[in-house]
């Protein structure tokens, strides 16, 4: 099977056991994250600052596994509030662009594990490092 990279979460908060992000080959593999702070805070009910931590930590992980944001090849990003559509869109404009933009799907859920989390973003990206974990 070849050599997976497992990157561990960045986060200073209790995390379910799963690697925040894995790499095998040239195919990074970004666990859903949420909008904590490092410190594991969280802003309650603003979804715009969670966005950009999300979003900034997803720039993290993708740099610990030799990818970046132009690199992102499907994204999914999970909602729990469906008034919050718009202002992802407006967000997720500035974040993953300039087009042509990655593959997305956008899904509104019951809940997410943490009540205060409002939306959740993951995705596939191809390495942009060079090298290859095989």
């Amino acid at each position: 099977m070849g050599k997976i990279l497992h990157v561990a979460s960045p986060l200073q908060v209790q995390t379910p056991p799963l690697s925040a992000a894995t790499r095998h080959g040239e195919l990074v593999f970004i666990s859903g994250t949420p909008g904590y702070h490092d410190d594991g805070t969280i802003a309650e009910n603003d979804f715009e600052a969670q966005f950009h931590q999300a979003v900034t930590t997803l720039q993290a992980l993708l740099l610990a596994a030799g990818s970046s944001m132009r690199s992102i090849l499907k994204v999914n990003v999970l909602l729990t509030r469906e008034a919050d559509v718009q202002a992802m869109n407006l967000h997720y404009g500035s974040a993953f662009g300039p087009a042509p933009y990655p593959a997305r799907t956008t899904s509104v859920v019951r809940a997410l594990p943490d009540p205060r989390m409002l939306l959740e973003i993951e995705c596939i990206a191809v390495a942009t490092d060079g090298s290859e974990v095989l």
